[in-house]
């Protein structure tokens, strides 16, 4: 054996050596902690259900029958038979009787609205407003009787004031045919 099993307890050497026999060469260290907690739960589980059924039986201690009874009682609760393929059939044919409702979404596969997806459009153009006639004719009035020592706050608070349209695009556009 290795040179770490010398340090090894007794149980876990057993599952180092269940392991191996099956094949399993690469494995972590814990999985031998972990199949040992599972065996002892295991243990623990029948030993206390044997002792249950030793105690019902009024014996004074647990014998082989008890033990046997509670590993019986262990697979039959743990472990259970698929229905004879008979039954299934006919819950099949049972099933199957009543039609599928109709899809509502058409043919295809059903998709999220398209602001809910990844190629919904994704970005914003900023378009600056264009002065009309009127506003553009009044700053030029402006400029016109403007001190160039002073000038005026009104004109600055206009141009800043100007919000930009922001307009989008989608990404796919549908051509026509």
């Amino acid at each position: 054996m290795a040179d770490g099993d010398e340090d090894l307890p007794r149980d876990a050497k057993i599952v180092k050596s269940l392991l191996k026999s099956m094949g399993v060469e690469n494995y972590e260290p814990r999985v031998i902690h972990q199949f040992l907690e599972l065996w002892y739960r295991y243990v623990v589980d029948v030993l206390t259900d044997a002792q249950v059924y030793s105690e019902h039986a009024s014996k004074a201690a647990i014998d082989c029958d008890d033990v046997k009874l509670a590993i019986q009682s262990k697979v039959n609760f743990s472990f259970s038979q698929p229905p004879a393929r008979e039954v299934l059939l006919e819950l099949a044919r049972n099933r199957n009787k009543i039609p599928l409702p109709k899809s509502i979404a058409g043919p295809g596969f059903p998709l999220p609205p398209e602001e809910d997806t990844l190629i919904s459009p994704n970005y914003q153009l900023a378009i600056p407003k264009k002065q009309t006639a009127q506003a553009s004719e009044e700053t030029e009035e402006n400029e016109e009787s403007v001190d160039p020592t002073n000038p005026p706050q009104e004109g600055r608070t206009d141009l800043t004031q100007q919000t930009p349209h922001r307009v989008s695009f989608p990404l796919a556009a549908k051509r026509p045919k």
